[in-house]
C-alpha cells in the first residue's frame, strides 16, 4: 500500500470569499508569545497566493507563460487583537474592486470568529520590466469567478 503524496493546503473558496486556515507557530511570535506585527503580512500573502492559485492564477506559471507579476501597491492593516502562540486562525479574502491594471482585496484574520486584524491590499499587474499593464481578460475572468465579483 502506497501513500498518496501530500500537497499543501490551499484553503477553500466558499461563496464570495476564500478561507485559509493556519496556525501560529513559535517562529511567528515575540518573547511574550504574541504574533509579531509583520507576520500578519505573511499570513495575508499566503492566503492571497492560495486564493489566486485556486482560480488558476499560479504566480510561477503566470510569470513564465505571460511575463506578468503582481506587486503590492498599497497595504493598510488594522490590528484589532493579538494572536498568540498555537492559535488556530482563519484568513478570509474577498475581491472588492478591479481596475484596468489593479485589483483590491479585503482580508481579515480571525480566531474562532473573533477579528484579529483587517487588511486592505491593492495589487498591480506588472510586466517583466516592472511597468504596470492592464489585466488581461482571462485574469479578470478568473478573479470574478474566484470571488463572484460582479462584472
Amino acid at each position: 500500500m502506497t501513500d498518496a503524496p501530500l500537497s499543501p493546503a490551499s484553503g477553500r473558496l466558499t461563496g464570495h470569499q476564500h478561507n485559509f486556515p493556519l496556525r501560529v507557530y513559535y517562529e511567528d511570535t515575540d518573547a511574550a508569545g504574541i504574533v509579531y506585527h509583520a507576520v500578519y503580512l505573511h499570513y495575508a500573502e499566503r492566503a492571497r497566493t492560495e486564493a489566486l492559485r485556486l482560480c488558476g492564477l499560479d504566480h510561477g506559471r503566470l510569470a513564465k507563460e505571460q511575463g506578468l507579476h503582481f506587486a503590492v501597491h498599497r497595504c493598510v492593516i488594522d490590528y484589532q487583537r493579538p494572536a498568540r502562540l498555537d492559535d488556530a486562525l482563519m484568513v478570509h479574502t474577498r475581491l472588492t474592486t478591479m481596475g484596468g491594471a489593479s485589483f483590491e482585496l479585503d482580508q481579515s484574520i480571525h480566531r474562532e470568529g473573533t477579528p484579529i486584524a483587517h487588511l486592505t491590499v491593492r495589487l498591480v499587474c506588472m510586466d517583466t520590466q516592472g511597468r504596470p499593464v492592464r489585466l488581461p481578460p482571462s485574469l479578470q475572468d478568473a478573479l470574478r469567478i474566484m470571488v463572484g465579483a460582479p462584472s
